[in-house]
């Protein structure tokens, strides 16, 4: 199966044909293809099939083989794969189904390239049945859980993908990748949650570093960059534009009224066959 190796602020991922390969063939072999020793290596996958209800479908598997419901990096690299491959039509404005509903894409493209996306996360949620989180009330905002006699203040949403937002006061107050493993099995998240440290340098800019769900310590996660600025407006700490540094690169996150845009540059590593 030939596949197309490709990295969006450092977040990388296989991307397939689905008009061309079988999902029932591809599904087994996640965890072998994303291995970064044995296999070609990747945050996850992703494979492209017809839509009923819009121009694509994509379809997300987390490295471990789990499935995801959506990823923000992963999208953009989709639409920049879908795009370029001629799998759909070449317009700069399509959609694109996932399982957290259908998402808006918006291409800056030159020459038949694709330059930069910008995807339109819709519809994030607040209440604890929805992120969901085992807590009562209207939403998770600055609530404390204990890990290991520690207590850790976090802010959970629902956008696409449950996330959990950790505000920092410096940027090695905590071990990222011990207490990210600790919080996404928290008893607290029954579905598990992405986990998101943030940094906050100034109202228009901070630095994010991601725990994700399913694949660990990742360079850069869409939805949890979309989840950080969201979370830190609403505690008043940035504006609704902000500069968002992940590990992996910089993305340009924009609070709407019930949405988020996100945008950035996605980039083909290589291509090959598994």
């Amino acid at each position: 199966m030939k596949f197309t190796k490709m990295q969006g602020a450092g977040n990388d991922f296989l991307l397939f044909d689905g008009y061309k390969y079988k999902l029932e063939d591809i599904v087994p072999k996640i965890k072998k293809m994303c291995d970064r020793r044995f296999g070609v290596g990747g945050d996850g996958i992703m494979v492209a099939l017809p839509s009923e209800n819009s121009d694509i479908k994509m379809y997300y598997y987390n490295s471990d083989g789990s499935q995801g419901e959506m990823c923000g990096n992963g999208i953009r690299c989709f639409s920049k794969f879908v795009y370029e491959k001629g799998i759909i039509e070449k317009k700069d404005k399509f959609t694109v189904e996932t399982l957290a509903g259908i998402q808006n894409i918006n291409l800056e493209t030159e020459n038949g390239h694709v330059k930069k996306v910008e995807v339109e996360i819709v519809n994030p949620r607040f209440k604890p049945s929805e992120v969901p989180v085992l807590l009562e009330g209207e939403e998770v905002f600055n609530r404390e859980m204990d890990i290991d006699g520690k207590i850790i203040k976090f802010s959970s949403i629902y956008l696409g993908v449950p996330h959990t937002v950790i505000v920092m006061d410096s940027e090695d107050e905590f071990d990222i990748n011990d207490i990210g493993a600790k919080i996404e099995k928290h008893p607290l998240f029954p579905k598990k949650t992405n986990v998101n440290f943030i940094y906050v340098e100034n109202n228009k800019r901070l630095k994010i570093y991601t725990w994700e769900r399913g694949a660990g310590r990742t360079l850069a996660c869409g939805t949890g960059s979309c989840s950080a600025g969201l979370v830190a407006n609403k505690l008043g700490l940035v504006d609704k534009e902000v500069e968002v540094i992940a590990e992996g690169g910089d993305l340009k996150v924009t609070v709407l009224e019930n949405s988020v845009l996100l945008q950035g540059g996605a980039e083909i590593t290589f291509e090959g066959e598994f």
